[in-house]
């Protein structure tokens, strides 16, 4: 009955959305500069291209016996869902890939997308964020808040091989560039760990069959700082740094929002953030028999929303994308230069050494499976007796 009412209280928003303004000031996307005096279409395009991911309904129950429907609690992981589509389209497809409606698309991109669907079977769909999310304390319907969806994400990708990424969520407010680095160029698994868990990874956390991540080199980076940017409010001082990350080629953008209410934040006009929405409910699509998904409700082609800054919710959490080593050093350039040297109170820390207060640290790995013929691993459910059993996943 509470998701029967929030679902009467959802309604597709697009008929309300305020078009930008006239101004001289760019707008940052993503990385990305436009000008709305001479390429607004540009920048609508642009907008477009990014993966939308809404609530949506009359998905397989999670769990077999859970919610139907993520409507009133699944923003958050919906707004994680945004910012992991965007590091796979520039792991895949680039930062300059378009999306243009009707235009037959690549491979790679349909194979995104189906990491995402509503489907128990898929690495990314809500039924394996929610699950996952048992573990960080959350029961299934319940919200996330940025920190949570982080390291549900940080434990997904683990068992992503042809993604292959390497998933960084700092802790206390600090980047640590030694973890990093030995994180990001981690020998490749052993071909008995590699032969082993391949059945999880087939059965409960995807249909990748090709495992392009593991072969020896720089594992693509996915960085995501959470951050609390104040008390009850965010605190001004930190707003031009903030603004700064859109800026930066590697933005992947913020998670955030207000109170029980996420946005996914991708760039900024003057002092309002640009934001997609999650908060419209929409009906599973699942793929089709050829492979590829109906994916026009996968993108807004709306103008987007935007709020003033000063109206975010403190407790945010930053992302980028570094899909190789020189693109991480060029980040680390860019905070130095742009962000900590500008401030007096620093928005979080870059620093070369591993503090030596802390535990050690020890690249996360896919747990070690056993199993036989006759002991094939059919659903998640064994997924997070291996994780409780084997204690490898770090928090």
């Amino acid at each position: 009955s509470v998701l029967s009412r929030y679902e009467n209280q959802i309604t597709i928003l697009s008929d309300y959305l305020e078009e930008f303004p006239e101004t001289d000031e760019p707008v940052w996307i993503l990385g990305r500069q436009h000008h709305l005096n001479t390429d607004k279409s540009k920048l609508l395009l642009d907008i477009s291209a990014r993966l939308w991911f809404t609530y949506r309904r009359k998905f397989s129950p999670i769990g077999g016996t859970g919610p139907s429907s993520d409507t009133g609690w699944g923003c958050m992981l919906r707004c994680g869902q945004m910012m992991l589509a965007q590091a796979l389209i520039c792991r895949h497809l680039g930062r300059d890939w378009q999306w243009e409606k009707h235009k037959k698309q690549p491979e790679e991109y349909h194979r995104i997308l189906r990491c995402f669907l509503d489907r128990k079977d898929c690495c990314y769909s809500i039924h394996q964020m929610a699950q996952m999310g048992v573990g960080e304390g959350k029961s299934i319907g319940e919200w996330f808040g940025p920190n949570t969806v982080a390291q549900v994400l940080k434990k997904l990708a683990l068992f992503d091989e042809w993604n292959s990424l390497a998933v960084y969520v700092s802790m206390d407010n600090t980047v640590v560039i030694e973890d990093i680095k030995k994180m990001c160029w981690s020998p490749a698994q052993s071909s008995s760990i590699a032969h082993s868990s391949a059945h999880l990874h087939r059965s409960a956390l995807g249909q990748n069959k090709n495992t392009a991540g593991l072969c020896p080199g720089w594992k693509p980076l996915l960085l995501i700082i959470p951050l609390r940017l104040g008390i009850n409010h965010i605190n001004p001082v930190y707003i031009d740094a903030f603004k700064e990350c859109f800026k930066m080629p590697q933005s992947l953008g913020a998670l955030g929002g207000k109170p029980n209410n996420a946005y996914y934040f991708i760039g900024f006009l003057g002092n309002e953030l640009i934001y997609l929405d999650p908060h419209t409910t929409q009906s599973f699509v699942d793929s089709e028999e050829n492979g590829t998904v109906d994916d026009k409700s996968f993108h807004c082609q709306q103008a987007p929303h935007r709020m003033k800054i000063m109206n975010l919710d403190p407790s945010v959490a930053l992302g980028f994308f570094c899909k190789e080593e020189c693109d991480f050093d060029n980040w680390c350039s860019l905070v130095q230069k742009e962000i900590l040297k500008q401030q007096s109170l620093r928005m979080f820390e870059l620093v070369q050494k591993h503090p030596p207060h802390w535990p050690p640290f020890i690249p996360p790995t896919k747990p070690e499976v056993t199993t036989t013929g006759a002991e094939l691993i059919e659903s998640t459910d064994k997924l997070f007796e291996l994780e409780e059993e084997f204690e490898i996943l770090s928090v």
